[in-house]
């Protein structure tokens, strides 16, 4: 497993819902198949069943504000987190706390101000290939999940940890395959690396002229005599 947790975000609407015991909030933290933006190099997306290893484990999965302890809202451990997967993706609810910061969180959501989910994660399994028009790309396969949480605005997605794994995976140097996501030059270093390797030829017996071979006969024949 990749020990380096990454974070990932999702544009889209974080509804705030009345419960009987209090508000909840929720949404899609994450969309199964859909692409990333341009992620330095590469874009990315999470294979439908990435997450069958978090939801079979039984693992507390957190839900914070912003992804900081101090703003915590819930947890699956407690009960306080729900996360309900679906074909589409992973939609989560939470039970907000009566606390002045889940407060301010409500408040903040039902004004809309509050418009993006994300969701950490430590890599178990990916693969690298290709989109349709030749662009590289990175498919999540597997992940354990680590929390997930409303955002008020997606942070610089740092790809490095992403790279990393490219790089140990294929046995390539890190810094060349940075820059080669820098430079845009990434998918020819894929390329390069997926394309079969020649069979080393077959040495051939070596040719023996005719001759050579007749007096070497006639040789053998006279000291038989």
């Amino acid at each position: 497993m990749n020990k380096d947790i990454e974070t990932r975000y999702l544009s889209g609407p974080v509804e705030l819902r009345a419960g009987d015991k209090g508000k909840k909030l929720g949404g899609y933290a994450l969309k199964y198949n859909r692409l990333s933006q341009n992620m330095g190099g590469f874009v990315e997306q999470v294979a439908p069943g990435a997450l069958n290893k978090t939801l079979a484990d039984g693992g507390d999965v957190l839900c914070r504000y912003q992804h900081e302890d101090e703003f915590l809202l819930g947890r699956t451990s407690s009960g306080t987190l729900r996360l309900m997967p679906d074909d589409v993706g992973l939609p989560y609810e939470v039970d907000l706390p009566n606390t002045s910061y889940a407060n301010d969180v409500a408040a903040l959501a039902e004004r809309g101000d509050v418009s993006h989910s994300s969701f950490s994660f430590y890599t178990i399994e990916d693969e690298w290939g290709f989109t349709e028009q030749g662009f590289p790309l990175r498919t999540l396969l597997q992940i354990q999940l680590v929390d997930v949480a409303p955002v008020v605005q997606p942070a610089y997605l740092d790809t490095s940890t992403g790279l990393r794994h490219l790089a140990a995976s294929r046995n390539l140097d890190f810094d060349s395959v940075r820059a080669a996501a820098v430079s845009g030059s990434l998918a020819a270093l894929l390329e390069q690396r997926d394309e079969p390797q020649p069979e080393p030829e077959t040495p051939s017996e070596p040719h023996v002229p005719v001759e050579l071979l007749r007096l070497q006969g006639d040789w053998l024949s006279r000291r038989n005599l």
